[in-house]
């Protein structure tokens, strides 16, 4: 325990130093707030609508996950440097954590944490299918873009890459 102490003290001197800081900024400090003051100022550009009331969910998603992958260099670094006198033990303990750190950010993708664009509306595969059957060929669908010049077989529309293969 007597190890220990020496951090103890610090991390009190830290917060006690903090408390009185704050404390004499509050009595000591000159206190005369004005409309001018209390505005927002970036940059010398003067606002010229109110902010937004709440930020989207996304940009604190996106700032924990920059947060996790600073965890986990920070954790994965040290194993890289001494991995040969660490063991197994400490292998399968960083591949455990890679893991879990990993099914976390699939799990945050999949969710669509990283989607920024607007909203997307995905299409049914199941309504859309005879798009996709086997009969349809040039002739029978919309021109496309490139087919012209291309060899035409006598007696059909299509050319020799679209013919069904025997």
């Amino acid at each position: 325990m007597d190890q220990y102490l020496p951090i103890v003290i610090l991390m009190l001197l830290g917060i006690v130093f903090g408390v009185l800081s704050l404390l004499a900024s509050k009595l000591l400090g000159p206190s005369r707030p004005s409309a001018a003051k209390e505005a927002p100022y970036e940059c010398g550009i003067v606002p010229t609508r109110e902010p937004p009331e709440r930020f989207p969910v996304g940009f604190y998603i996106v700032a924990m996950l920059f947060i996790m992958f600073d965890i986990e260099i920070i954790f994965v670094y040290p194993y890289a440097v001494s991995r040969g006198a660490l063991g197994a033990y400490a292998f399968w303990a960083v591949f455990i954590f890679s893991v879990i750190f990993f099914l976390t950010f699939v799990y945050e993708v999949a969710r669509g944490g990283l989607d920024w664009g607007p909203v997307q509306k995905y299409r049914s595969l199941t309504a859309e299918a005879d798009m996709v059957a086997p009969e349809r060929t040039i002739g029978s669908t919309i021109r496309r873009v490139g087919t012209e010049g291309r060899l035409v077989l006598p007696g059909t529309t299509e050319t020799p890459a679209e013919q069904p293969a025997a």
